[in-house]
């Protein structure tokens, strides 16, 4: 299942708008995709509680591998797969954010998601140093995130992205990561005793 996030261009009530971009326009054009694909649509800015409670409902009623749940979106849907993932991050397999930004309070949280960055060095609507900052903060957690920028592109990134064959084989070679459990020797337990003092 891959969840798309459209730009702030496309938001309102008319959903010919969401296959302007992205992978819609290409399903549109007759790509045909190994996913499920949902291209919800904004009226006003995305809400990660909504978008959270779409996606569960779905899965509840259809046939849906919860091990990989993808997430993707462009500029406003970029800085939607950043905030999005950062606070449901149990939810996502992998999430490819396009040139958007947010903040980083919260990028440890996604200290095992694989994540792959895109962005135009010439973008003058979401700079560049936006994806940058993001990608250098989650690095000091995640040194596997990637992050591909293109030199001569300004804020249409996604075109090249979402045209490239290897975005969505690497997307679709990954798996939620999942925590288990681990026994601790009573010893190594030992080193943490003592008094703790919070500020």
């Amino acid at each position: 299942l891959v969840i798309f996030l459209h730009g702030s261009g496309e938001q309102g009530t008319d959903l010919e708008r969401v296959k302007v971009h992205g992978p819609p326009m290409l399903v549109e054009q007759g790509k045909e995709f190994p996913f499920i694909l949902i291209s919800p649509q904004a009226q006003r800015g995305w809400d990660a509680e909504f978008l959270y409670d779409m996606i569960m409902d779905f899965a509840k009623n259809n046939r849906v591998d919860m091990d990989r749940i993808y997430l993707t979106g462009l500029s406003m849907g970029g800085y939607g797969t950043w905030t999005l993932a950062q606070k449901h991050p149990e939810l996502f397999a992998a999430i490819v954010p396009i040139c958007g930004s947010g903040g980083t309070k919260d990028l440890w949280k996604l200290r095992n998601m694989p994540v792959w960055c895109f962005h135009g060095e010439k973008d003058t609507v979401v700079p560049f140093s936006a994806s940058q900052v993001k990608v250098d903060t989650l690095r000091t957690y995640n040194p596997s995130v990637k992050f591909t920028s293109y030199p001569e592109v300004g804020h249409d990134s996604w075109v090249k992205a979402y045209n490239d064959p290897e975005l969505y084989q690497w997307l679709l070679s990954q798996k939620k990561f999942k925590y288990s459990s681990k026994r601790v020797s009573s010893d190594k337990l030992s080193e943490y005793e003592g008094k703790y003092h919070y500020k």
